[in-house]
């Protein structure tokens, strides 16, 4: 059986994106989710200074053996000032020194969404841009404008955004 493991790009115990990652891979039928929490993953904030003293956190070779266990990955970003939460950002960092190809060229359906109007798509494009470069094989991408108004009982409650969020899961799925 195939597996995903999904996760938020936030340590918030109420969030939003975490709600989204987990609808999401829930509607990817036939394999075996997890879905990761990132205060599991939590370690001091990168420095080379503190990588050449005491080497990688276990946290963080945790977090790849994770990613290469899996077939595929559902992410959605929390956005913070327009850019990635702190901690998702420091896991990313970690990550990237223990593997630079972090997601390993694993399919990779990439979502974020904020209680405002644009869904986060500030952080939306800039993982776009990024996570590439780190061998992310994004083959679906989705944005949930105004999460409180849009969600609600553990999935998307507007019809059209649930049924492009469906295509998209539908592209993941294909590609696992």
């Amino acid at each position: 059986m195939k597996t995903i493991i999904a996760f938020a790009g936030s340590n918030s115990s109420t969030s939003i994106n975490k709600q989204l990652a987990t609808y999401a891979a829930s509607l990817v039928d036939g394999v075996e989710v997890t879905v990761l929490d990132l205060n599991d993953f939590e370690m001091p904030i990168y420095s080379s200074d503190r990588e050449k003293a005491s080497g990688f956190p276990e946290q963080a070779l945790d977090f790849i053996s994770k990613l290469k266990s899996a077939d595929g990955i559902v992410v959605s970003l929390a956005e913070h000032n327009g850019a990635y939460s702190a901690a998702f950002k420091n896991i990313f960092d970690w990550a990237s020194r223990v593997e630079q190809k972090t997601f390993l060229s694993k399919p990779m359906l990439l979502m974020a969404t904020s209680p405002g109007a644009r869904g986060g798509a500030s952080v939306l494009g800039m993982a776009l841009d990024r996570f590439p470069r780190h061998n992310a094989n994004i083959v679906g991408k989705f944005s949930l404008p105004s999460f409180n108004n849009n969600f609600s009982d553990g999935k998307i409650t507007n019809e059209a955004l649930n049924e492009a969020l469906i295509e998209q899961v539908k592209q993941f799925k294909q590609s696992l």
